[in-house]
């Protein structure tokens, strides 16, 4: 059983989440783009979730976003859910589409953190060095839109999803890209131009790499020809530890740690009345229980049943 996470409002995560098998299940090309951009506007139109920059490669994808009203959860089962599904329509697959394993999600305590993981994210084909520059990769990505000031578009897949009828979800939605509460006042404008040097830096690293050692980059066209089932050459470190928390700052980290380690063992105290049959009083943060048990906690009502 995984540890219980607190979830409070207006926390920044990063977001991870593989594919079954490593596979290329979400190889890009417009069908996919479309439905991945989709799901996830309608994730965070659905939860208040807002999203500061997202990629899609071939078997995984990572995001950078704020859970503004503490639905984080929720923002997940909904666009993980619904990719899935399209994905497995989409390629007449029946099996799990997601690695068993439960979704990467990392707070970030500070500013430097979210823009590392930030730059780490739109830059990852580069690092990879599928492509030799970001704006390349043909997959799902916010670094154009971000670079522009535009609103993300994508239309209601035709596959799975209901064309008609009284379940029928929005026809088009869009995703605006927002600016971090902890950059304070920096302008879209300033933080993309902030963002675009930082990446072009990656970019260059990348180019000196492949010119000292003769790597060459896969490309576009040959990321397109993937085959679905395909998966990389490279063998996957295996029970690597999972971090909750990034964040550089050493007295931060361990006051977040601390933080963290309190909620734990509150929560295991709660639960352990609650199993005896005694009232228990949850700390604040706790989400599941408070949802869907009805479970009193410190500072919140109960959830309605």
């Amino acid at each position: 059983m995984s540890l219980p996470r607190q979830i409070f409002p207006g926390r920044s995560y990063m977001i991870s989440r593989r594919c079954s098998q490593r596979q290329f299940l979400m190889r890009p090309d417009p069908r996919t783009n479309d439905a991945f951009l989709y799901c996830l506007g309608l994730a965070a139109l659905r939860t208040g979730v807002r999203l500061v920059g997202f990629l899609a490669m071939s078997n995984h994808w990572h995001g950078i976003l704020v859970d503004v009203e503490g639905r984080l959860p929720e923002f997940l089962e909904i666009a993980h859910k619904l990719f899935a599904k399209h994905q497995n329509a989409a390629l007449g697959r029946w099996e799990n589409f997601w690695a068993p394993e439960q979704t990467s999600v990392v707070e970030l305590v500070t500013p430097d953190d979210i823009l590392a993981k930030l730059i780490y994210t739109l830059a990852n084909p580069v690092a990879d060095h599928l492509v030799e520059r970001a704006h390349h990769w043909p997959g799902a990505s916010s670094l154009r839109a971000m670079t522009d000031g535009k609103l993300i578009r994508a239309a209601r897949p035709r596959t799975f999803f209901r064309q008609q009828g009284k379940d029928v979800l929005p026809d088009n939605v869009e995703i605006k890209l927002v600016v971090p509460p902890a950059f304070g006042g920096m302008t879209q404008r300033g933080f993309a131009k902030l963002v675009g040097e930082r990446v072009q830096k990656v970019e260059q690293q990348a180019a000196a790499e492949r010119a000292r050692t003769g790597r060459r980059v896969l490309g576009r066209a040959a990321v397109l020809r993937q085959r679905p089932t395909d998966r990389p050459a490279t063998i996957e470190p295996r029970r690597q530890l999972s971090p909750r928390v990034a964040c550089r700052n050493t007295w931060r980290r361990v006051e977040t740690l601390a933080r963290n380690k309190a909620f734990v063992a509150a929560y295991r105290a709660a639960r352990d009345l609650l199993i005896a049959g005694k009232d228990a009083l949850f700390p604040a943060g706790t989400y599941w229980l408070r949802r869907f048990a009805g479970a009193a906690c410190d500072g919140v009502a109960p959830a309605p049943a």
